[in-house]
C-alpha cells in the first residue's frame, strides 16, 4: 500500500533544499547535525512526521522520537511525593469503654480502617508500618 503524497509544503521544499546541499558535500552517513533535526521537528509538529520525514529522506522513527521526547520534556514534572509529617488519632465521642477504632489514611488518600472490641492493640505502630509496605 503506498501513501499519496499531495504538494510538498513551501518550507519543507527549502529545508529539502538545505539538506540536499549539505548531503552534497558530505559523506554518506554523516551524522546529521542538530540544526537540522530540530528545524525538521518543528516542521513535523506543522505538517505531520511522515510529511515531514519522506520529502527529507529523514529516518520516520527518529524523528517521531524526537518530537514526542520535546512534547514530553515540555510536560510539567510529577508532583513529589510527600510522606506524612504526622499521625492523628482521633477517639470517637461515641465509643464505649471496651471499644476501639484505629484508622489510617496514606498521602494518596486509601485508607483502613480496623475496629475491635475488648483490648486495643498494644503494637499499633507495628500495624501502621506493615500496612505502608504493601499499600498500592
Amino acid at each position: 500500500m503506498t501513501r499519496h503524497q499531495g504538494p510538498i509544503p513551501e518550507p519543507v521544499a527549502q529545508l529539502q533544499q538545505e539538506l540536499n546541499q549539505w548531503r552534497s558535500t558530505n559523506r554518506p552517513r554523516t551524522r546529521l547535525p542538530e540544526p537540522f533535526w530540530n528545524a525538521a521537528v518543528e516542521l513535523a509538529r506543522q505538517y505531520g512526521i511522515y510529511q515531514t520525514a519522506n520529502p527529507l529522506r529523514l529516518d520516520y522513527v527518529g524523528l517521531k522520537k524526537r518530537l514526542v521526547g520535546l512534547q514530553n520534556t515540555q510536560r510539567k514534572p510529577r508532583a513529589k511525593r510527600t510522606k506524612a509529617a504526622f499521625v492523628e488519632f482521633v477517639a470517637p465521642h461515641t465509643a464505649k469503654p471496651d471499644e476501639w477504632v484505629i484508622e489510617f489514611e496514606s498521602s494518596r488518600g486509601s485508607k483502613m480502617r480496623i475496629q475491635g472490641k475488648a483490648a486495643a492493640p498494644l503494637d499499633w505502630p507495628a500495624l501502621l508500618r506493615a500496612w505502608h509496605e504493601v499499600e498500592p
